[in-house]
């Protein structure tokens, strides 16, 4: 069963449950695989791959992730808490993301093979180590990582 099937099986049980945060996530989500497979000149009723179901919850992860900043800055404690209960949600559907370390070993093997010393070359690592773990490590943590590889 795919990750857009097993969602739209969930939304019923969280009616039941009256779960008003995973309701309300998931009918976000599931708008949002059907905006994606309209924007793919797709049948609107149609199944995402898990692929790109994966890169719609990545995305509405880190728009979450955005808010949470935001609503924090503009000191709206209040709107960031509902946004952090629809990421604790949506980050159950996404895999395991690598830590640090990981990402470090998989950074220096690649700086090694490409025979990048350089730091004007950063951005040439940065494409090649991303292109390796898409979908693995979040962008962040991996720029942080090669950063502190020229430091």
């Amino acid at each position: 069963m795919t990750i857009h099937e097993t969602l739209k099986k969930e939304l019923p049980d969280a009616m039941k449950a009256k779960d008003e945060v995973k309701l309300r996530t998931l009918r976000a989500l599931l708008t949002s695989f059907t905006n994606e497979l309209v924007s793919l000149k797709e049948k609107p009723d149609g199944i995402l791959s898990d692929e790109k179901a994966l890169a719609v919850i990545t995305r509405a992860s880190k728009q979450r992730k955005d808010s949470i900043e935001q609503f924090e800055r503009g000191n709206r404690p209040d709107l960031a808490k509902h946004e952090r209960e629809e990421l604790t949600i949506l980050e159950a559907y996404l895999p395991e993301m690598m830590s640090k370390e990981e990402i470090e070993k998989v950074a220096k093997a690649k700086k090694e093979q490409l025979q990048i010393d350089d730091k004007a070359k950063a951005g040439m690592l940065m494409g090649a180590v991303m292109q390796d773990l898409k979908g693995k490590a979040d962008g962040n943590d991996v720029k942080e990582v090669i950063d502190s590889l020229f430091a």
